[in-house]
């Protein structure tokens, strides 16, 4: 069944080297399973609040853990696991882009069972409920909790999730950009976990990478909606709707973000 669902032309994939700890990934079990488990990512999402609000509400009357050093290692980690996802997934997307055109690279369901990237695709969706550990630490750390963040991050580990499922159009940049301005994103709470002092610019370009990817899914998602009766660029309407309704939402939070922490002068380079 998994076969029949995809049409991938052995031309969009680029012949390379795969370790074999990729080689050896099933993606029929992987998506099976995520399938048959589609309704625990909503699950997760709920534990996910009552455990943060929880946690916060506890903590109002006691002292803020520092957390220096798990924070640092669990930054770091994360910065890692980005990079070298990013490098795997970028090399198919490359190709599909200076060989097939832009709209294959974006159609091109060839990222989901490339011997490479197939593996980081899966655990591009799945990362995202390891990434609301990082909501944790804040409460624990009693700093501010602010809407962007964890709406952010519940609503990227469902659609992520539901996105893979359906194996729509368009993950493949998704993933990849992700994977890059996550590599960036986690280097910088790595090093102010450390408690180092980073240059306001940087903090800067971080966040105006943020804007730009969220502005590139939207402009990609209009293309994917042009392009939805090609049998070669599958999506559904509840996942281009959602999509949109979250590439959206995430531009104007983060426009606002930018606006009130660089703009207003409250800006600080430690304590996030």
């Amino acid at each position: 069944m998994l076969d029949m669902e995809l049409t991938v032309d052995s031309s969009e994939v680029q012949p390379l080297g795969e370790y074999d700890f990729e080689k050896n990934f099933s993606l029929t079990a992987a998506r099976n399973w995520m399938i048959e488990n589609r309704h625990k990512s909503l699950v997760f999402g709920a534990i996910y609040l009552i455990l943060v609000f929880g946690i916060q509400h506890f903590m109002k009357e006691r002292r803020a853990f520092h957390l220096r050093t798990p924070l640092t290692l669990w930054s770091f980690s994360l910065t890692l696991f980005s990079v070298i996802a990013a490098s795997r997934v970028w090399k198919q997307m490359i190709f599909l882009l200076l060989n097939k055109g832009f709209k294959q690279s974006v159609c091109s369901q060839s990222v989901y069972v490339h011997p490479v990237s197939r593996l980081w695709i899966h655990l591009f969706a799945v990362s995202k409920l390891v990434e609301l550990g990082d909501t944790v630490f804040i409460v624990l750390r009693k700093k501010k909790l602010i809407f962007l963040h964890w709406y952010h991050h519940l609503i990227t580990a469902v659609v992520a999730w539901y996105s893979y499922n359906d194996l729509v159009a368009g993950v493949g940049w998704v993933a990849t950009l992700n994977f890059s301005v996550h590599g960036l994103t986690y280097a910088y709470y790595t090093v102010t976990a450390m408690g180092i002092r980073v240059p306001k610019p940087i903090a800067i370009t971080i966040t105006t990478s943020q804007m730009v990817q969220m502005m590139g899914f939207v402009i990609m998602n209009i293309f994917i909606f042009f392009w939805k009766d090609d049998k070669e660029c599958h999506t559904t309407w509840p996942l281009l709707l959602a999509t949109s309704w979250v590439y959206i939402t995430f531009l104007v939070l983060f426009v606002n973000y930018f606006s009130k922490t660089y703009l207003s002068g409250t800006w600080k380079s430690k304590g996030e």
